[in-house]
């Protein structure tokens, strides 16, 4: 209920609104070619937090004070394995809100160092957990002191993948004039697959959607999941995905430099793992506008 919030909180809110999403569209033009087929990625970088993750956590946040789950005294507790939690850091700083994070481990030094600076606090969970030990600790800390803290859990939280229902599946459909016919991406959270897929399929129902994975358990691509070994998150959907595809740890960090040299851009290892997904769907197909989302650049790693 708004009425909870003052005038001023209510025009942060919409000011920060305008910085998250609208990003651009990118044409794939020199690292794959072929008749009657493009590729597309959405720079999900080019916004407030600097990744995919400044939708859901811009609407988990929003939805939160709006209806006031997070009240000044509380603390935005959540498990990421970064680039939620550094979304978290950047919107919660321009909103005045507080946010306290359990990260694994082994997450990259960069990372750790941005959500210092945006003023997170930081608890490490162990790396050879991923962000399932993350989960679990994060949950411990709120059981100790549950009064103390708005847990987002972004991996059960609707708004996560309405984020993406509501601006993704938008700016997709607009941006290619409705010639979308297939959409890939990575599952992690799931929230932007399921979320895009939905906001497509409710425009063309024929769309084909396909959702990659990691080709086992013990990955690198980070914010990833390998299902049938991870906590499956709550908000994914069994039933929304068409196909599914595997993608390699090894192959995504082979390509990174490709992808620089080809197309100018530095991007994340799981940005290469999704176009690599993408160009195999444009070589088993004759026709056909394939997009995929680049969920951050690589100013996070040091892979290049």
């Amino acid at each position: 209920m708004t009425k909870q919030l003052s005038n001023t909180n209510i025009l942060k809110i919409k000011k920060v609104e305008t910085l998250i999403g609208n990003t651009p569209l990118y044409p794939i033009q020199n690292i794959f070619r072929k008749k009657n087929v493009k590729i597309y990625a959405k720079l999900e970088w080019q916004q407030l937090g600097n990744s995919v993750k400044a939708r859901p956590a811009f609407n988990i946040i929003k939805e939160a004070l709006l209806n006031g789950d997070l009240k000044d005294d509380k603390i935005l507790l959540d498990a990421s394995s970064g680039n939620t939690g550094i979304a978290y850091g950047a919107i919660g700083a321009a909103l005045g809100v507080k946010v306290k994070l359990v990260l694994p481990e082994n997450a990259s030094e960069a990372r750790k160092k941005i959500l210092r600076a945006l003023g997170v606090d930081l608890i490490f969970s162990s790396r050879f957990e991923s962000t399932d030990g993350a989960q679990i600790l994060a949950k411990e800390i709120l059981a100790e002191n549950p009064e103390r803290y708005y847990y987002a859990d972004q991996y059960s939280n609707e708004n996560n993948w309405k984020a993406h229902y509501n601006t993704t599946a938008r700016e997709i459909w607009n941006q290619t004039g409705g010639r979308v016919t297939h959409f890939v991406a990575g599952l992690g959270t799931t929230g932007t697959f399921v979320g895009t897929s939905r906001g497509l399929l409710e425009q063309n129902p024929d769309l084909i959607n396909v959702a990659l994975q990691p080709d086992n358990p013990m990955h690198g691509l980070e914010g990833w999941k390998h299902l049938e070994t991870a906590i499956i998150p709550p908000i994914y959907d069994k039933a929304v995905p068409k196909q599914f595809a595997e993608v390699s740890t090894e192959e995504s960090l082979a390509f990174l430099p490709e992808i620089a040299r080809k197309e100018g851009l530095l991007v994340s290892p799981s940005a290469a793992a999704n176009l690599l997904g993408a160009i195999r769907v444009a070589e088993s197909i004759d026709e056909g506008v394939i997009v995929t989302t680049f969920a951050d650049d690589a100013s996070k790693y040091e892979h290049l």
